[in-house]
């Protein structure tokens, strides 16, 4: 049996050749790009020399160059503006918005295999990208082989050994087997505890089966360092579904477990296991998953994992820091407010709001101090492609929804006022601004748990980048921080 995933097997990759699937039946194997026939820990472990020459060239010939100027205004504004960490899986421009090594999402849409014909790319062909940087191309990956279980963490011929147990222990589903202690774990929590509180607390739980963890203790030399944060990191993005949709459950569903779908894929299954299996809303968390998963290396949430990852903590206490930084209100929680607000409005001036109506309530919510959600961001200055493909999937599947037909408004009403205000860089809507209405309309109206939808999706970028970090050796990050008394001091002397 194949625990849960199209993403676990990941590990075991074999690219082949003239091998025949049904895919009418299920998602087992994906158009990918490879040099050679060899499952993705091969790929890396070809491609790591070559990228670890390739940074010693870097440093050598270039590490005395200027990549800007620091200003006061950066060390004191939160270092916007400031270029000062590495990235390699994704980069964000100001008017192109994100690329995925090099490739914008609608292309990632054209180019990423899909579980149908003109579907919505799987996360999985996206996580193959940010961790080789290849894609396309006439190989077949198979994602979910049920002959390739990972020795010692998961299901090997009908034995479970991943909890360490004195003696072998009758087959067990890896998701029952989180209930023995992480279930455990978030079931010591109120049930009103946040989601985001009850999802990090599962994923610390998690941590008891690091592999990098016992292999530092056993004095794994530092050049393989990357072997095992490779194994924990696709073990944690395989895991994470499960633990997010057992809080689901438990929060809104009496605790109701509904198993995974061997024959579906990583997107599709997490959706069924949150209990919603209208095809549309398979394709649409293939697509959430894949566009939330990786924003540059800036973001709190990414910038805490490698912050925590580079001290050398293994990818789950790395990654359960970022969630927590994720939770905040200036970051993932901004998804939660946006349909919160949205529905205010419809509360107060209908669903059948008019044009000059909207108007006004977007200058009572300014003229009270606060924010309208869902528009600005700290580097776009552009509509963010990943609202606009959100769009796109709405005006396909959804056009006549209330809601929907509401964000198409505040599209219109919106950046106006922010530019009359002249205070706002970018009045245009982000990616917060569509996606709380899409999964409203598929029945996932809980606005509170949509963070834990985004935390499922940053496993993908952070465990990738952070697998690089380690094969490239990037060393534990320090910068130099100042008083007020240093900065007046020393600026009034260079002045």
């Amino acid at each position: 049996m194949a625990f849960f995933r199209s993403v676990t097997a990941l590990s075991r990759l074999r690219s082949r050749v003239g091998q025949q699937s049904n895919l009418s039946n299920s998602v087992r194997w994906l158009q990918m790009q490879s040099s050679a026939d060899l499952d993705l820990h091969s790929q890396l472990k070809e491609m790591i020399p070559e990228q670890q020459e390739r940074l010693k060239k870097v440093k050598s010939e270039l590490g005395k160059a200027q990549l800007g100027n620091i200003t006061v205004d950066m060390v004191i504004g939160g270092m916007r503006g400031m270029t000062g960490l590495l990235w390699e899986t994704s980069l964000l421009d100001p008017d192109e918005g994100i690329r995925f090594r090099g490739l914008s999402i609608p292309e990632c849409q054209k180019l990423l295999p899909a579980a149908k014909p003109d579907g919505e790319p799987l996360p999985e062909g996206l996580l193959w990208l940010l961790l080789t940087g290849k894609v396309g191309g006439g190989l077949r990956c198979d994602m979910i082989s049920c002959t390739e279980q990972r020795a010692g963490r998961w299901l090997v011929q009908g034995i479970e050994r991943s909890c360490h147990c004195p003696r072998p222990v009758p087959y067990i589903p890896l998701e029952l087997h989180i209930i023995y202690y992480v279930y455990k774990a978030i079931d010591a929590l109120p049930v009103t505890a946040h989601p985001m509180t009850q999802f990090a607390s599962g994923v610390m739980a998690l941590q008891v089966q690091s592999e990098f963890q016992e292999a530092y203790e056993k004095g794994i030399h530092k050049s393989k360092y990357w072997e095992p944060t490779y194994e924990d990191s696709l073990n944690l993005i395989a895991r994470v579904p499960v633990v997010a949709a057992y809080v689901y459950q438990r929060i809104y569903k009496d605790g109701k477990i509904i198993p995974k779908d061997d024959s579906l894929d990583y997107g599709g299954n997490f959706s069924h296991m949150l209990g919603f299996d209208d095809p549309k809303m398979l394709e649409l968390m293939r697509l959430y998953v894949t566009i939330h998963s990786d924003h540059e290396g800036g973001n709190v949430s990414a910038h805490t994992g490698h912050l925590v990852a580079s001290a050398l903590s293994d990818p789950y206490l790395s990654f359960a820091a970022a969630l927590n930084g994720l939770a905040g209100p200036l970051h993932g929680l901004a998804n939660q407010e946006v349909l919160l607000w949205i529905k205010s409005v419809v509360d107060e001036c209908g669903e059948n709001v008019t044009t000059e109506q909207l108007k006004d309530y977007v200058w009572k919510t300014l003229n009270s101090g606060k924010v309208v959600p869902g528009f600005g961001h700290g580097v776009l200055r552009k509509t963010d492609p990943r609202y606009t493909c959100q769009r796109e999937f709405a005006l396909k599947h959804l056009p006549d929804d209330p809601l929907f037909q509401l964000v198409s408004k505040l599209f219109e009403v919106v950046p106006p006022i922010l530019t009359k205000l002249g205070k706002v860089k970018n009045p245009w809507p982000n990616v917060d601004a569509h996606s709380g209405v899409l999964l409203n309309h598929f029945g996932l109206a809980e606005a509170r748990y949509y963070t834990v939808l985004f935390g499922v999706s940053r496993s993908l970028g952070i465990c990738s980048q952070l697998i690089w970090d380690r094969a490239l050796g990037l060393p534990l990050e320090r910068p130099k921080s100042v008083t007020l008394d240093w900065i007046e001091k020393n600026c009034k002397k260079a002045a």
